[in-house]
């Protein structure tokens, strides 16, 4: 089977992590300080917090940036976990329609921010498409709104308050599950430590046995074995983000019949290549999943509008088509076709012909 993702380990990774587990610590050791410094200092932030999963990023993002009630714009066209993590914190989540290119319509947002108190924009760079920074920088200066950026998808930087990212195994780097937040702010930093364990603190003034909890926290720790196969994977994110986009282009030189999400843009992490085909319904679209599949081609759809499940919908949230026309369109037509690192030209021409065949 071809799949549409998958993660790229080498022997140097392996070495990594069976040295991990011959040394003094499999967790809370120094392999995480390592790690979080490193990942510092290649998304340009001043502080990483490292922690067990990219949805377990996104819950301590909102602990530190939300209080009860809090009103946050976020998109539809997301896996669950960006804005559950709004209702971890008794937040609203407020949904606004994308853009073609998958990304939540920056004018929209401004139409909303206009009509009242919005907290916090949680802004997700789907499929490695990283915003315009300006158009960022102006939101936040001029609607006072403090801004999330969603990064799973994407591995770089961005104007925001702080920035969560995945390493699940078909993500950019893997650490087996696991994942990260970044921020400049040191005040957010300390409350993220803080509430990654347990909202335990410990200082030089207590017995040699003490520790206090001074606030709700949660056991969100990323183990040393999970960090050193971060750090050995990180020395290789530039190769293998080069790679992503090698096979990007080629997918944008070579593919008829179904059209590519966006121009081919060299700013993309391209974690998913996203076309688009105008089937008749989801039906239509269905049996050609399942005809690739029968090619041993696993495609994939990311993602179900997230106001459209069923929890959602109980809870008062709506997805209708004349509200959210790019979604609705996108949910018809778009899908991923196959790429990471060791995905081969010779497999990459395998999932073109059966694409244009399957088309027809």
């Amino acid at each position: 089977m071809i799949p549409y993702g998958k993660q790229t380990i080498d022997n140097d990774d392996i070495k990594e992590v069976i040295k991990t587990l011959k040394s003094p610590y499999l967790t809370t050791g120094p392999k995480v300080g390592e790690f979080e410094e490193k990942l510092s200092e290649k998304l340009g932030f001043r502080y990483v917090v490292v922690v067990n999963s990219g949805t377990s990023a996104l819950h301590l993002a909102s602990r530190v940036l939300l209080n009860y009630g809090d009103k946050v714009i976020t998109t539809p066209n997301s896996f669950l976990a960006t804005s559950n993590s709004i209702l971890y914190q008794r937040g609203k989540p407020i949904f606004i329609d994308i853009e073609k290119n998958g990304l939540i319509d920056l004018n929209l947002v401004e139409e909303r921010l206009k009509k009242g108190v919005i907290k916090a924009l949680y802004l997700v760079t789907f499929s490695g498409l990283p915003f315009d920074n300006e158009k960022l920088q102006y939101l936040k200066n001029r609607y006072k709104v403090k801004i999330l950026l969603d990064n799973a998808h994407y591995f770089g930087g961005g104007e925001c308050d702080i920035a969560t990212y995945s390493f699940h195994p078909v993500k950019h780097i893997t650490t087996f599950e696991g994942g990260a937040i970044a921020t400049n702010d040191k005040k957010l930093y300390k409350k993220l430590l803080l509430f990654r364990n347990h909202g335990i603190v410990k200082d030089k003034n207590m017995y040699p046995w003490e520790y206090k909890m001074v606030d709700l926290g949660y056991n969100y720790r990323l183990s040393d074995v999970a960090c050193s196969m971060g750090i050995s994977q990180l020395k290789k994110v530039d190769k293998f983000l080069k790679r992503r986009k090698e096979i990007a282009l080629y997918y944008h030189q070579n593919l008829k019949n179904v059209t590519p999400l966006y121009p081919y843009n060299k700013n993309s992490s391209y974690h998913l290549f996203v076309v688009r085909y105008p089937f008749v319904d989801l039906t239509q679209k269905a049996e050609f999943f399942n005809k690739m599949r029968e090619k041993e081609i696993l495609l994939q759809y990311n993602y179900i509008p997230i106001n459209s499940q069923p929890y959602y919908r109980k809870k008062g949230y709506n997805f209708n088509k004349t509200q959210f026309p790019q979604m609705a369109k996108h949910y018809l037509e778009a899908f991923s076709l196959p790429i990471y690192p060791s995905l081969s030209e010779d497999e990459q021409n395998y999932v073109i012909e059966n694409i244009q065949k399957g088309l027809r």
